[in-house]
């Protein structure tokens, strides 16, 4: 791990691959079979690239029920504590429609419309993720979207792992779609013979399910492109090193491109730090990939001053922001860019990821500046309600039309022009 002193000539950018042109070409090659072919395609693909061959594409009831065999009792009630913690966090989320009335007659107001539907992406193959289940799943039903569909790329025998689909039953998902990657990406967006297209599609996945959800935005809403987890934790000299290095390293390992990095005011710090890292990377079982991660993409800044060192995180803007200080909550009011906070030395981002309740599905690669965790909002919609009296019309009725005039737009004045008149003869 890097030791870095802050500095104004320091760059903190970070570059990230978007993928290559011949991945982005495959993506395409994949949409276009899709559309074409159907459910044909989505069978040819998963056995060319998940090695299954699938006498169905949807989880039968019978393979639901049968998960929960191979689903502990202590599993199960962690999975049900996260379900509840989850839901309760977002249902405080939820908005209503409103409207005001003025004494001239005039309502205005927003309606707030769920989606019709949604398509969650869950990563699989080799690795179960029920977290994710929980994280894109519950807001969409918070928001009362009627119908969801869940996709994930199944094992060679064609299976989902026991546990996403244990979660994905105590959550009530009816559709479960065993294809993943960019076809199944493609399949949510347009359809095909017996896979319904949806409002909008969530979810993680790699590159070439990122790669998709870009090429088929527009055509339907998606929640973000997603890129290599982050985190950042802010320090001062009252940090524990162990704490520190453990939360780096719990990043780290996602892959190897993840980002792990350390601010601190403190270079004694900085240095016990990176000793604990070396000494607990020894004894990870990701090991190759966590230090790979650490390698090209992890740093410990060492800053003057704590504004110094915010200032910076402000300018990482990091998906994940960890503040471990002696007095952590007085910085909150200063921490601009982040999509997650976790405060104190007890709370570690894992407790976020799975449990705590705020979603964790959240904005990288310095998007934080402009962007949001996933929430209720995102499954759904607002109309606005204009509804004018002949009162309220005739006392605005002029300004509307000066402002079409400014316009150059006519048509727009005389829409207002027409009924004055009407009015001004009665």
């Amino acid at each position: 791990m890097k030791i870095i002193k802050l500095t104004n000539e320091v760059s903190l950018a970070r570059d990230i691959e978007t993928g290559t042109e011949s991945q982005k070409e495959s993506v395409h090659t994949i949409i276009r079979k899709v559309r074409e072919e159907g459910d044909r395609a989505l069978r040819d693909l998963t056995k060319q690239f998940d090695g299954a061959v699938l006498d169905r594409l949807f989880v039968s009831e019978a393979e639901l029920e049968n998960a929960y065999d191979h689903i502990d009792e202590t599993t199960l009630k962690a999975l049900r504590k996260a379900i509840e913690n989850i839901r309760t966090f977002h249902y405080k989320q939820k908005r209503e429609s409103w409207i005001t009335t003025h004494h001239d007659g005039t309502m205005l107001g927003q309606k707030i419309t769920p989606l019709d539907s949604a398509g969650v992406y869950v990563p699989g193959g080799k690795a179960a993720y029920p977290s994710t289940i929980m994280m894109n799943v519950i807001p969409a039903q918070v928001a009362e979207v009627e119908k969801i569909i869940m996709a994930s790329p199944p094992d060679q025998e064609g299976n989902l792992s026991p546990v996403v689909l244990v979660t994905a039953a105590e959550l009530g998902v009816e559709h479960i779609l065993k294809v993943g990657g960019a076809q199944a990406i493609t399949a949510l967006a347009y359809g095909t013979e017996t896979v319904p297209a949806v409002d909008k599609i969530t979810g993680p996945g790699n590159i070439f399910v990122a790669l998709a959800k870009q090429a088929v935005f527009g055509d339907v809403a998606i929640d973000m492109i997603a890129g290599p987890s982050e985190i950042v934790v802010l320090t001062d000299d009252t940090a524990n090193p162990e704490y520190v290095a453990a939360d780096l390293l719990s990043q780290a390992e996602h892959d190897e491109m993840a980002s792990a990095v350390m601010v601190t005011t403190s270079a004694e710090i900085a240095e016990r730090t990176k000793l604990e890292i070396e000494k607990q990377l020894s004894r990870l079982p990701r090991k190759e990939i966590a230090s790979a991660s650490i390698a090209d993409y992890g740093a410990i800044y060492v800053a003057e001053t704590m504004q110094d060192a915010v200032e910076a995180v402000n300018k990482l803007a990091p998906e994940h922001l960890e503040i471990i200080t002696k007095n952590p909550h007085s910085l909150l009011g200063s921490i601009r860019h982040a999509g997650a906070i976790f405060i104190g030395p007890y709370s570690p981002e894992p407790i976020g990821d799975y449990f705590a309740g705020p979603n964790h599905v959240l904005p990288t690669n310095g998007t934080a500046r402009f962007s949001s965790p996933l929430n209720v909002d995102d499954f759904t919609k607002k109309s606005s309600i204009i509804s004018y009296s002949k009162e309220a019309f005739m006392r605005d009725a002029n300004d509307v039309a000066a402002i079409a005039r400014l316009e150059g737009l006519e048509a727009h004045a005389r829409a207002i022009d027409i009924r004055k008149k009407k009015s001004d003869d009665e």
